[in-house]
């Protein structure tokens, strides 16, 4: 099997176990928008960069103000992130990840982990 057919077959398992994850009723259900936002978030967060709500709205300059908006309240309805207050400015308020962003991203891991296999 060729390099590049092995590395297709690994992304299209992953695919293919993802899927399968959003069948669980436990999973979070996310749309596109979404699933890009919690990602970007994510890699901030991993940096331990804190991301106030102008922030995240801004990680994604290709979509409007008013719809990255909108996507932040859904996952916050969602239980996704949740927004914490500047303790020196009331005006800011943080995104933040959950118990809920984390379990997404450690089921997230599994399945790449189980692709490579």
């Amino acid at each position: 099997m060729t390099r590049i057919a092995k590395t297709s077959t690994t992304y299209l398992k992953f695919i293919n176990l993802v899927n399968s994850l959003k069948d669980l009723p436990t999973f979070p259900s996310l749309d596109a928008l979404e699933t890009r936002l919690i990602n970007v978030l994510a890699t901030a967060w991993q940096q331990g960069t804190k991301v106030s709500i102008l922030d995240a709205i801004n990680m994604i300059p290709d979509i409007s103000y008013s719809t990255v908006h909108g996507r932040i309240k859904d996952l916050k309805d969602k239980g996704m992130i949740d927004v914490e207050i500047d303790a020196h400015d009331k005006r800011i308020k943080y995104v933040v990840p959950t118990k809920k962003t984390n379990y997404y991203f450690e089921k997230m891991g599994e399945c790449l982990i189980k692709a490579q296999r």
